[in-house]
């Protein structure tokens, strides 16, 4: 319905545009006409009023015509010396503006009906000679008649082929869309690594084309990142899980119940995992999130002998939930790798606000450094993340977490301000 209302869409605006183009071009012409034929009918009284004059001139005193021979121009001319007709029978119909025309003694044009009128004085001393010559205008007019007609027949022939041309080429341009949809949908079910690979692009649909595999690209991407997320999660939640099953099976074959506090430990873990990846997803959702980073800082390091340097009042645009997830796992793993000292620093820069984590530890192998956030590496039983959904959590709420080898322990952590 949609691709029906584009196409009608254009269609209608070519037949709109060439109508109006037509309609002007006819306009123009048929004044272009009117104004020919009017001189034309004008030289022609002249030519003929001069003809006439030719053939006046006086005898003994008197005004005579010399006799032409031309009998169709007697038909359409008359002579008037000292107000009386000489020569000519004027019809009727004619005979008032004919005889004011030959006794204003001016030259000057009229019409009357579909006849021009033109009167010519003419000079010949002692006297007040006129001629008076009529046009027929009909076929002036019809012949204006027949090129109007003429005109419309052809502009609307135009416009008609410019809506027919104007359907057929968006038909044939909205064809190759549909060809790249079906493409694109049967690769999606079939093949989704397929891509148009149209090359450089010539035209539009050249753009369209590359734009779509780009696109495609990132959701390509973005379901690969959504996959390794989903695993990542997954061996996260299955140790506490794997914990409290080998406790379960252990007092099974030994025959005495579980201890208590293991199995509370592990749940603790489990439920610890399972809120910070709901914190984080909300975290996601929610518009306007903010937290003083400080005071954040403060509950991830609770119970820990961990140095703060961090100035007051900072606010950083995530929520205290996600804050603690992401530097809880930072300050574990310092702790489990420092010699004796563990601390965290921050600098606030226009961009947003850099923490860092650091320990006075070996530090990272720069060959292995980002190896740190690989799935499979775990804090110790502290929060129950392990670094690799830690960084994609992060990630996901526009914190930006690096691991950096200077020779001491030391973990990058950009927050974005609000």
């Amino acid at each position: 319905m949609g691709v029906t209302g584009f196409r009608g869409r254009v269609v209608a605006l070519a037949v709109l545009i060439a109508t109006a183009v037509v309609a002007v071009l006819v306009v123009v012409s048929h004044v272009l006409l009117s104004r020919v034929t009017d001189a034309d009918a004008n030289a022609l009284a002249h030519t003929r009023a001069e003809a006439v004059a030719a053939n006046v001139t006086l005898r003994r005193g008197h005004v005579v015509l010399i006799e032409s021979g031309n009998e169709a121009l007697d038909t359409v001319s008359w002579v008037y010396a000292d107000g009386h007709l000489i020569d000519g029978i004027v019809p009727g119909s004619l005979l008032d503006r004919v005889e004011a025309l030959a006794g204003s003694g001016q030259s000057q044009t009229t019409t009357v009906g579909r006849y021009l009128l033109y009167a010519r004085p003419i000079r010949l001393e002692g006297h007040r000679v006129v001629a008076v010559v009529r046009v027929d205008l009909t076929p002036y007019e019809t012949s204006e008649q027949r090129s109007l007609a003429m005109s419309l027949m052809l502009g609307g022939i135009s416009v008609l082929l410019a809506g027919v041309v104007a359907y057929l080429v968006v038909g044939r341009a909205l064809r190759v869309v549909h060809e790249m949809a079906a493409l694109a949908d049967d690769w999606g079910d079939h093949e989704p690594g397929r891509r148009f690979d149209l090359g450089v692009p010539r035209d539009e649909f050249g753009e369209l084309g590359r734009t779509l595999d780009r696109l495609l690209d990132r959701i390509d991407k973005a379901l690969a990142d959504e996959r390794r997320l989903t695993d990542e999660i997954a061996h996260e939640l299955r140790t506490p899980l794997t914990a409290l099953r080998g406790e379960a099976q252990l007092a099974q074959l030994s025959g005495h119940h579980l201890a208590p506090e293991s199995v509370l430990t592990e749940v603790d873990r489990l439920n610890t995992a399972i809120t910070t990846i709901l914190s984080a997803a909300r975290t996601r959702i929610d518009g306007g999130t903010r937290c003083d980073l400080r005071t954040a800082a403060r509950q991830a390091v609770a119970g820990r002998s961990i140095e703060l340097a961090i100035p007051a009042n900072v606010g950083v645009a995530v929520a205290a939930e996600l804050v603690v997830a992401v530097l809880s796992p930072l300050l574990e793993n310092g702790l489990r790798h420092a010699s004796s000292r563990v601390w965290v620093t921050a600098r606030v820069l226009p961009q947003g606000v850099v923490v860092n984590v650091l320990d006075d530890g070996p530090g990272f192998d720069p060959a292995e450094v980002d190896r740190v956030f690989e799935a499979g590496v775990t804090s110790g039983n502290g929060h129950g993340l392990g670094l690799a959904v830690v960084r994609r959590l992060a990630a996901s709420a526009g914190v930006a977490v690096r691991a950096i080898a200077d020779g001491q322990g030391r973990v990058e952590v950009a927050f974005p301000t609000p």
